[in-house]
């Protein structure tokens, strides 16, 4: 499989350190990008699109740039090459009036823990069969946890959760530090212990066979202190109504953005 990455920026970026890191040969990877200082050993950079197919290729521009860069990327994609498409708002009949000669068209929503490996990929495809949707999945197993969805119209609100999410994380993050500034902690301390503590919770959920509410649980002693902040995070559901509530702007954002790129 050869794959060219069109738009290399920071997601692309994240893409191919995890591809790289995952054992990838990176002679199979040719990177067009006019700005991109200098591209990983072995890796082909190049500023124009070069004179030949690849079997995938990875969208990788900003979304408003789309009309700009898909005339000259059309001609170049033909029925036997598969398009990923990472640009978030973009629907699948967006990219086929587009590229209406590519082979299959599959949106990917990754985040940038791609890099090391641990990104959930949410994904929605479409003129893929069995073997073609099992080769994306196994291409873009390096990058962490590929999760194909049944129905594109669940995309904007996993963009939220997948592509959003990690905003949303170290916010928590920060402001775990910074309760425990406030309450006399030194602040660089603060921050440290709050950013082992979330990957230490974090690693122990994904290995754990228990759920995050279980673990949670168990964490928690009756009338303990852990049980306690528990309390003030569930009190009327105050956690979960302010977690929706984020998660349906940025649904509804990228519902926005996809309704500019319909028209």
């Amino acid at each position: 499989m050869t794959l060219l990455i069109f738009g290399c920026g920071n997601m692309g970026g994240a893409m191919l350190t995890g591809w790289l890191a995952g054992g990838i040969d990176p002679a199979r990877i040719t990177v067009v990008d006019p700005y991109l200082a200098e591209a990983p050993p072995g890796v082909r950079l190049l500023r124009e699109l070069p004179d030949q197919a690849f079997n995938v290729v990875l969208l990788g521009v900003k979304p408003q740039l789309l009309d700009t860069v898909a005339p000259a990327l059309a001609p170049r994609i033909d029925g036997s090459a598969t398009l990923l498409s990472i640009l978030a708002g973009v629907e699948i009949d967006s990219l086929a009036a587009r590229f209406p000669n590519a082979g299959a068209l599959v949106r990917v929503m990754p985040n940038l823990a791609a890099a090391i490996g641990k990104s959930p990929l949410a994904l929605y495809g479409r003129g893929l069969d069995v073997g073609q949707r099992d080769a994306i999945t196994a291409l873009l197993q390096p990058l962490g946890l590929p999760e194909w969805l049944d129905a594109e119209g669940d995309f904007d609100l996993v963009t939220a959760l997948v592509g959003s999410g990690p905003g949303f994380v170290y916010r928590f993050i920060e402001a775990l530090a910074g309760g425990a500034a406030a309450l006399g902690l030194d602040p660089a301390q603060a921050e440290r212990m709050a950013v082992a503590t979330v990957e230490g919770a974090a690693q122990l959920a994904a290995a754990s066979p228990f759920g995050p509410a279980e673990l949670g649980r168990r964490v928690a002693s009756p009338g303990g202190s852990t049980q306690k902040g528990l309390d003030v995070l569930d009190a009327e559901d105050a956690l979960l109504r302010l977690v929706t509530a984020t998660l349906r702007a940025a649904r509804d954002r990228n519902a926005e953005m996809a309704a500019a790129a319909r028209g």
